[in-house]
């Protein structure tokens, strides 16, 4: 077995302990475990929607057990102000009455990081945290301090209560690698959530690897070849989904009012490498870009009034477009199959 080998098994075994350590815990929700784990590994941001009570912040904390990796939790409300998430100077006085200026670290000062009901703060607070997002760094009286590593930041958002709240702008959006939709549990889950939720016992979670190894797995990230005839396809599918472009696929010209931008291809890319690495290979398939299409594509468009008007969800747009952009000639389709 070679070196780089050796490297993936270890991948697709980390990852496949990880879903199974989260899974004692979280009872079905399998996609959106997968889905977040995709961006862990990527290194990238989630932002999880879905109704209160569905688990979503027992499934960071798990996570943050399993990951060895220090968890903060920011609950957002309408006077939750920058200094609150990132931390302040305060004056501190030693014994001898000498007054100096003291960092008080704030919560984002984390490793794994929820930003629970992060649309019920203000844009000013909202943009404290994804400065951090994007950066890695924070900024204090003028004086910028760096993020530990690994940093990994996971917002929720409720969807049916919007009196109040201050949605993200579609710029901020684009900052998550993936928008996850938690969705409602069937009869058995539910079942199983009922049984596992109101007994004595609560399910050890194990170790399974620390931040310096999922550093590590994060390198091998990037690694993954990635054949051209994928990459143009994903170049297509970005500009499919613009329907100013001269190469609109037809459900965009008539259902969308923005497309996906550059940052929505370098998502469907890293994601999808990180897909093929969970499934133990080296190289993308065109099944890792339509595996990880929805989540990385569904916050990155804005329909149309005609959409809107027809109830025709995101989800449903970006399918129709992956429908209606051609892969590639079968001749060249070989090497990505």
């Amino acid at each position: 077995m070679t070196g780089n080998e050796e490297q993936i098994e270890q991948f697709h075994d980390v990852a496949a302990r990880l879903r199974g350590a989260v899974g004692n815990v979280i009872v079905g929700q399998e996609a959106v475990v997968e889905e977040v784990l995709l961006c862990l590994f990527a290194g990238g941001h989630v932002l999880l929607e879905g109704a209160p009570g569905l688990g979503k912040t027992l499934l960071v904390r798990t996570l943050a057990e399993a990951m060895h990796l220090d968890f903060s939790r920011i609950q957002f409300t309408p006077d939750l102000m920058p200094g609150d998430i990132v931390g302040t100077n305060v004056v501190v006085e030693d014994e001898k009455g000498h007054k100096s200026f003291q960092l008080q670290k704030g919560p984002i000062f984390g490793q794994l990081i929820l930003a629970d009901e992060i649309n019920r703060a203000t844009p000013k607070t909202q943009s404290a945290l994804l400065e951090a997002m994007a950066e890695h760094h924070v900024t204090i009286a003028g004086e910028r301090h760096r993020l530990e590593q690994p940093f990994f930041v996971l917002a929720t958002e409720n969807p049916i209560e919007m009196e109040g709240t201050y949605p993200l702008p579609e710029a901020q959006l684009d900052r998550f690698l993936f928008k996850v939709l938690v969705p409602q549990p069937d009869e058995d889950t539910l079942v199983g959530i009922l049984e596992l939720t109101t007994g004595t016992a609560r399910p050890e979670v194990p170790r399974v690897v620390d931040g310096e190894t999922l550093l590590s797995l994060r390198g091998l990230v990037r690694q993954v070849r990635v054949a051209e005839p994928l990459t143009r396809y994903v170049a297509r599918l970005i500009r499919a989904s613009d329907p100013t472009s001269g190469s609109a696929a037809p459900s965009a010209q008539r259902l969308l009012r923005y497309g996906a931008g550059v940052r929505g291809g370098q998502s469907l890319v890293l994601a999808a490498k990180v897909h093929a690495l969970t499934q133990g290979r080296a190289q993308v398939a065109f099944s890792d870009i339509e595996r990880v299409a929805l989540p990385a594509l569904r916050h990155r468009i804005i329909p149309s009034f005609e959409a809107e008007a027809d109830g025709i969800p995101p989800d449903e747009i970006v399918r129709r477009i992956l429908a209606e952009v051609e892969k590639v000639p079968d001749s060249v389709a070989a090497i990505a199959s």
